[in-house]
């Protein structure tokens, strides 16, 4: 790779990302990138989803097509990367006939004949495969290799780190659905202690006696209560 200043920047830009929901857009515009950093056809990403490699992006029709046949036919550099943790750099497809006669195929189709598979990953953890693709028989050089390897390592912690939000919001919205059905029931809880002079418990057992008779949720009868002026 010649561009060092080209290069440093789109590290440096993809630095500074803040996490998103869009991580698609994301992982698109690093496959575009390193496709013209280091002169390819395209590049492409896979990620691990439920222990299998899923296409996600690509920069090129050839790369997407590519992409879709490692998952389809779950053999090739990428996934050999993916499962070794380790780059698979591949200077003539057509040398892996007998290994994967169903990528050497595609590939030859659609004129790549150059694969190079940087393993995604974060800690010992594997995310997926940045793949690299280029039209004639290419020497991956470990310059290239490296700059690919730097990319794939921010990609991933993007990843991961885009992961642990979810959950947080998620995680967040799920304690506070459970705080607003808590809220809602000790109000009807107070409605009801209110207007038949009992106490608070008692109160409760109405609502639930009334949920269960009516196969309904007790906060679903306490928004009746406090929503509709349901009485019991």
């Amino acid at each position: 790779m010649d561009d060092i200043e080209s290069f440093i920047g789109a590290v440096s830009r993809f630095a500074r990302l803040p996490v998103s929901n869009d991580t698609d857009a994301v992982l698109l515009d690093l496959t575009q990138t390193v496709t013209g950093l280091l002169d390819l056809t395209g590049a492409g990403i896979s990620l691990a989803t439920d222990g299998q490699l899923r296409y996600v992006t690509a920069a090129s029709e050839p790369a997407a097509e590519l992409e879709r046949c490692q998952e389809q036919f779950r053999s090739g550099p990428c996934c050999v990367a993916h499962t070794t943790r380790v780059t698979v750099p591949v200077t003539d497809v057509g040398e892996y006939t007998v290994r994967w006669p169903g990528y050497v195929a595609a590939a030859r189709r659609v004129g790549i004949a150059a694969v190079a598979a940087i393993p995604i990953t974060h800690g010992t953890e594997g995310v997926g495969v940045l793949d690299l693709y280029a039209a004639q028989q290419r020497t991956w050089w470990r310059a290239d290799l490296e700059a690919a390897r730097v990319l794939a390592d921010i990609a991933g912690g993007y990843l991961v780190n885009s992961a642990v939000q979810h959950h947080q919001r998620q995680l967040t919205e799920q304690l506070q659905r459970a705080l607003d059905t808590r809220i809602v029931i000790e109000q009807a809880k107070g409605i009801l202690a209110n207007e038949n002079t009992i106490d608070m418990d008692q109160a409760f057992a109405l609502i639930r006696n009334h949920a269960r008779s009516h196969h309904v949720t007790v906060q679903a009868v306490a928004r009746a209560i406090v929503e509709l002026h349901l009485r019991l």
